[in-house]
């Protein structure tokens, strides 16, 4: 009994040759060492994931919760702002040890800046992944369709780009209330169009290749062309500013609670943390510099991952 190979098709619907389905199956291998090869993305997933391990395991590597108090644990001789106390470092052995001192609550600075992460993560991939999904929409219909469609939705896009995108997040926080879920609805708004632009700068291109043509000569729908051969061909470039973007997110909405925008107070999330204590600059310099390292080091991260993906991929920058 002869097993027949399962039937794999190409864009335009046509049965594709069986060597042509290895490389396909390759692709994925191929990118990815494509990526590799790229340094700066090798730095950059370097520090993410050491961002990423930190948050995962913030419960076994911190040794304080985020929001304890060492006043409430009554610890002996504790007061707040303390200096940081390493043992062995030559720390007095009977002083309770913190690797970067206390806040103005006395909680372990180390604790926080840890569970920091946790909170700078989710916010940056939540926000940014609403306002892909929201700009891929907006951009995707827009270049595919054209004319009037194409005209009423990019003068939109114009519109929101025409402010500033920290003050236009500052004015919908302000309309829409304070917190962490407004503020991150709030950088959504002001991201997307720069992913609508993206994603129809680049439907733009696909719209005219080859195997489109073919897909409209064999009476495929609009929608199935759009859904099926245009949007998975130009998802590209968008996913290479999503990642740029989510740094990008992550330090505006800092900024956000770095103004008192989030309520996100007590829990550890790093521009609230710097916000508390800028007055402390000059007093307490590490409650203000470690906060600022940490989001210096996420947002740094991020932007050299998005560089080597976009060096990975662009035919212009390719050698």
């Amino acid at each position: 009994m002869t097993t027949q190979a399962p039937t794999t098709f190409d864009a335009a619907g046509l049965q594709l040759p069986s060597v042509e389905r290895e490389a396909r199956g390759g692709a994925l291998r191929t990118n990815i060492a494509r990526v590799l090869r790229q340094r700066s993305a090798l730095v950059g997933l370097s520090l993410l994931g050491f961002l990423f391990f930190m948050a995962l395991f913030a419960d076994f590597i911190a040794p304080y919760g985020e929001k304890v108090s060492m006043l409430d644990l009554g610890e002996p001789g504790v007061h707040t702002r303390d200096a940081p106390c390493i043992h062995i470092l030559g720390c007095d052995p009977t002083r309770p040890e913190h690797f970067f001192g206390l806040d103005g609550n006395a909680r372990d600075e180390f604790s926080r800046v840890i569970y920091g992460a946790r909170i700078s993560l989710a916010v940056g991939f939540i926000t940014v992944v609403w306002s892909i999904v929201a700009g891929m929409f907006i951009g995707a219909v827009a270049g595919f369709a054209g004319g009037r469609v194409d005209n009423v939705l990019m003068r939109l896009m114009d519109m929101l780009l025409a402010f500033p995108s920290l003050l236009l997040a500052i004015v919908v926080v302000t309309v829409v209330g304070k917190g962490l879920i407004y503020a991150m609805f709030a950088i959504g708004i002001v991201s997307i169009p720069v992913y609508a632009r993206v994603m129809r700068s680049s439907v733009l291109t696909v719209r005219e290749q080859d195997y489109v043509t073919a897909a409209r000569a064999l009476g495929d729908s609009s929608i199935s062309i759009l859904r099926r051969r245009v949007i998975p061909n130009a998802i590209t470039p968008i996913i290479v500013q999503g990642t740029l973007g989510v740094g990008t997110a992550i330090l505006e909405v800092a900024a956000l609670s770095f103004l008192g925008l989030t309520a996100v107070a007590p829990a550890a999330e790093w521009g609230s943390m710097i916000g508390q204590e800028r007055n402390q600059l000059f007093t307490s310099p590490l409650l203000v510099f470690l906060p600022g390292l940490a989001l210096t080091i996420t947002v740094l991260g991020f932007n050299l991952l998005g560089d080597g993906l976009r060096d990975a991929f662009d035919p212009r920058l390719s050698r």
